[in-house]
């Protein structure tokens, strides 16, 4: 070897690897500052904070990904959050107040009311979900030109609570389908300036792909279910329901008709912790699954995508995030337990036992708003900047010179859309 070269320097003659297209470049310990900064902040102004902070994060991130050397620029900001937010609350509360209202004065008609609100508010919240990313699209501004997206939010809407309610009766076996097909229209609205989008992924690729997973976790319950229904002498059961007038009667009947019955339901609790935890484990391999899957269907006229992205580093992520939960949920513990035994000391000196309930439920609302930010803190800085970072250094980029005669176009959507999905808990960064 040369002494002169590097020693990670390929040998002469070997090609040169090429510089990923697209990079992630952010720095993690900035990262981390900003979510605790931003942490403290929700905290003190009891959550108003999170417009801005939500407008940072997006800026971080965007700012920090770089696609054929230039980088994304996120142009939102936190007062169009909030504005929006404010509208779309004044939106909701009339629809609230008529729920309430015919809850409480029109007795069935009230209860059916109940049934209704559930359907509704999902549709509200596909909508919604529509809406915010035509506004973050609208936001993101690459090599000065903007991104935007077109279609009926309330046909997308409409299909989106077809397709879950699908989903819903197949047990998740339409999710695959529901998603090329969602993904497929949100596509086909979707522009880069004048070059559109399209998506290419296919439903059934991605049920082949899961449904050895879909087995193992809706596997076992299922046969306990089988196992149980097939155990009950159901002639039996409606023979005790018909004669129902005695109570001792009706359940010496019932037991007669599920001879089984204890076996039946340690199955079942056994069945159904299985499912947990194996849907638990598997988690991760089906996001990575899926992420694949959607990175890999995206294309932009001759611009094709795909990816390698590897399923170790999603485990890797939630591996973290469990390590650095745990620590941080000794370390509240050690300092809350000083905490409390110090207060409780400090008031029962006071001897005023009103005073002392109020701050201790004062103290025990902030211990448990502290946690709750703490893991959020930890889940953002640990799972979601690792799913955005491996998500985008895992794409490989074919046909970049159709970038080269995009011309600009699109305007700037409402944030109404957002501040729906915020109103409803269904938004996102």
């Amino acid at each position: 070897m040369n002494l002169v070269e590097a020693p990670g320097a390929p040998a002469p003659g070997m090609p040169v690897p090429a510089a990923p297209v697209v990079r992630f470049i952010g720095d993690r310990r900035a990262y981390w500052r900003l979510l605790m900064r931003g942490a403290v902040l929700l905290a003190v102004t009891l959550g108003i904070y999170r417009f801005w902070f939500a407008t940072d994060v997006r800026r971080y991130l965007w700012s920090n990904t770089e696609i054929a050397g230039e980088t994304l620029e996120y142009t939102g900001t936190a007062f169009e959050l909030l504005v929006g937010f404010l509208i779309a609350i004044a939106l909701l509360v009339p629809l609230y107040v008529v729920f309430f209202i015919v809850t409480l004065n029109l007795g069935p008609i009230g209860q059916l009311s109940s049934v209704i609100a559930f359907p509704l508010l999902a549709f509200l919240g596909h909508f919604a979900v529509y809406r915010a990313r035509r506004y973050r699209l609208t936001r993101t501004v690459y090599r000065g030109v903007r991104c935007h997206q077109g279609g009926s939010a309330w046909r997308y809407a409409v299909c989106a609570l077809f397709w879950w309610t699908l989903i819903l009766l197949t047990l998740g076996l339409a999710y695959p389908f529901a998603q090329s097909q969602l993904e497929r229209f949100k596509m086909q609205q979707t522009y880069y300036g004048n070059l559109n989008g399209r998506f290419d992924g296919s439903g059934f690729g991605l049920l082949q792909r899961g449904l050895p997973m879909w087995l193992l976790v809706v596997g076992p319950t299922a046969f306990a279910l089988v196992f149980t229904v097939g155990t009950v002498d159901w002639n039996k059961v409606a023979a005790a329901a018909a004669d129902a007038n005695s109570g001792s009667q009706f359940i010496n009947r019932l037991e007669q008709a599920v001879p089984n019955a204890s076996t039946a339901v340690g199955l079942m609790i056994g069945a159904v912790s299985v499912s947990a935890a194996m849907a638990a484990i598997l988690f991760p391999v089906f996001q990575a699954m899926v992420l694949r899957w959607w990175i890999a269907g995206l294309r932009f006229d001759g611009l094709t995508v795909r990816s390698h992205l590897r399923t170790g580093q999603i485990y890797g992520a939630y591996l973290r995030f469990l390590w650095y939960a745990l620590l941080f949920s000794l370390a509240a513990a050690i300092v809350g337990g000083v905490a409390f035994v110090a207060l409780g000391v400090a008031l029962a000196t006071n001897g005023k036992s009103e005073i002392a309930e109020i701050i201790g439920a004062m103290a025990g609302v902030g211990f448990y708003v502290a946690m709750m930010l703490g893991y959020s803190t930890i889940y953002q800085g640990t799972v979601k900047l690792a799913l955005w970072r491996v998500g985008m250094e895992s794409i490989e980029l074919e046909g970049l010179a159709a970038l080269e005669a995009v011309k600009a176009e699109g305007v700037p959507s409402s944030a109404v859309g957002e501040g729906l999905a915020d109103a409803l808990n269904v938004g996102g960064f």
